[in-house]
């Protein structure tokens, strides 16, 4: 009977244990908890203390959670001011998870998310102020990159071309866009701290081009709703394969949720499931390559003192004009002519001729990585090719990794830890997943391009804008061009679609400068997309 009185009192005590960790897991203040989660948190006061982080944080109250489990209905909510374009923005920051259901209204999963509010503004701006959608790429990574990199409200410590500095941490953005729009940052399930509700759950339904975009789109509907953003103007924002997603989403949104955007931003955008075959393939990336051979200075004095937009423009009129139908030819090629676009071609890139015809004129991006400066002892980067990088050998076809990736991850997962749990005080022992297993990813029947197209066609207030970097090898400038005019082949559209392009990689803010610039520019673009009050919506 003793025994049976200890092992109960034994039993009951791990139990509250337990509860204590659940709730403190993911900073969820108390209340009463949703299905498959705990209870939402309680701004300010229970679910989370006013600060600024220029000052000491106030004694929240809480504690590290001593669990892995995620809360999938909850969130904590702090108080913040950040000075932009001069003047004092106050705001809050929610950093939360979201619960994705099943038909039949069970929680499956959890979705990660910081959302950005202005508070100086009444209840009726709010409703009309724009509401910015956020993701970043992989499609297995968070959406840290564009969160504390380019357009939230703080950013990670970093020199002026983006290259990590130490002491890790974080400081007031200046020319983050929380002056012109709230901003909710989306983490996909496998990435942040976003879970499935166990591991019974099937995976698949959430790791493929159309399945993402699937529950992404009831995700998003229900945090419009919750945060009562109907009215507002919204737009999405990608960043890599997040364009994929954002260009896949606009239609989903339009057609399954009845929800209208007033523009897309692509940042960096993949292919948008748009084929490419034959001599488009290798022939796209030339305008890359002469921009990243700029750079390095591999080229004669005659094209290194241009301008590089300038130069861009004379290299994408060869590619389009005498690259691409050489490469059609083949075979049909005479020698002579072979010659003569193998000798162009190698002086705009960087390369010999004789590598060029070694090529049969098609330099594909891992060779050019290797090949542009090997002679002098380095690799050069694919998502951004102004970084280089040394191989155990000289010899080879492709680098042996990728250095820009290695420094990215260097500053940003540090300075996203530090920034959760010091500052928005989302306290938990799950960990943080910067890269995260989508695998295997569904990659069939990828027609995001195309629903973006019907998406600008169906609704007339509806922007493109896309946002590129000249030395970015993964995903081009040039192939983005190429996307904008496989979307528009009638040029009906024209005058909704708009491009940029900036002297930086694949995370073209990084850059001060150009963070700057591109920052403007987004602000610029979201009051164009929005129309003045009365304005109906047609053609």
């Amino acid at each position: 009977m003793k025994k049976n009185y200890f092992l109960l009192l034994f039993t009951i005590c791990c139990i509250a244990l337990t509860a204590n960790a659940q709730r403190g897991a993911g900073g969820g203040g108390g209340g009463g908890g949703a299905a498959g989660g705990g209870g939402a948190g309680r701004a300010g006061a229970a679910g989370g203390a006013a600060a600024t982080p220029a000052a000491a944080p106030a004694n929240t109250g809480l504690t590290t959670s001593r669990s892995r489990i995620l809360l999938l209905d909850s969130a904590i909510t702090t108080k913040h001011q950040v000075t932009i374009k001069g003047k004092v923005v106050p705001y809050t920051a929610a950093a939360g998870s979201q619960p994705v259901w099943d038909e039949d209204g069970h929680a499956i999963a959890g979705v990660f998310y910081t959302y950005y509010e202005r508070t100086d503004v009444t209840d009726e701006e709010r409703l009309t102020r724009p509401l910015v959608i956020s993701f970043n790429g992989g499609p297995g990574t968070a959406s840290l990159w564009m969160e504390i990199g380019y357009t939230g409200p703080r950013r990670l410590n970093m020199d002026d071309e983006g290259y990590p500095i130490q002491p890790y941490g974080m400081k007031d953005n200046p020319n983050s866009i929380l002056d012109v729009a709230d901003i909710v940052y989306i983490d996909p399930i496998n990435t942040g701290y976003s879970r499935t509700a166990n591991s019974e759950v099937n995976k698949a339904q959430f790791f493929g081009v159309n399945e993402d975009i699937k529950y992404l789109g009831s995700w998003i509907s229900t945090f419009v709703s919750r945060k009562n953003r109907w009215a507002s103007p919204k737009f999405l924002i990608g960043e890599s394969y997040g364009t994929t997603r954002a260009a896949g989403l606009a239609l989903e949104l339009q057609e399954n949720h009845w929800m209208f955007l007033n523009g897309v931003i692509l940042v960096s955008p993949t292919d948008l499931g748009l084929e490419r075959t034959g001599p488009a393939v290798a022939a796209l990336y030339t305008p890359y390559e002469a921009a990243v051979a700029w750079y390095h200075k591999a080229l004669s004095s005659e094209y290194e003192r241009m301008d590089l937009p300038k130069y861009l423009a004379e290299v994408e009129k060869f590619t389009l004009n005498e690259l691409t139908p050489a490469l059609t030819k083949g075979g049909m090629l005479s020698e002579s002519e072979r010659k003569a676009v193998a000798s162009k071609l190698g002086k705009y890139i960087g390369l010999k001729e004789s590598v060029v015809l070694e090529n049969n004129m098609q330099i594909g991006t891992n060779f050019f990585w290797k090949e542009l400066l090997r002679d002098k002892g380095y690799t050069i980067g694919r998502l951004d090719s102004r970084y280089k990088g040394i191989d155990h050998m000289d010899a080879g076809a492709r680098p042996d990794y990728n250095q820009e990736q290695q420094t990215w991850s260097h500053e940003f997962a540090p300075a996203m830890h530090i920034y959760l749990k010091d500052e928005l005080k989302y306290k938990t022992d799950l960990e943080y997943l910067v890269y995260g297993s989508v695998n295997p990813w569904d990659n069939n029947n990828n027609r995001t391009g195309q629903n973006l197209r019907l998406a600008l066609e169906e609704n007339p207030f509806m922007h493109l804008l896309v946002q590129s970097g000249y030395f970015d090898g993964a995903c081009d400038y040039f192939n983005a061009k190429y996307n904008m005019w496989q979307i528009d082949q009638n040029g009906r559209l024209k005058d909704r679609m708009h491009w940029e392009g900036y002297e930086s990689g694949h995370m073209l803010y990084l850059r001060k400068p150009d963070a700057a610039a591109a920052t403007e520019n987004l602000r610029k673009f979201l009051k164009e997309s929005v129309p003045p009050p009365g304005t109906p919506a047609k053609y």
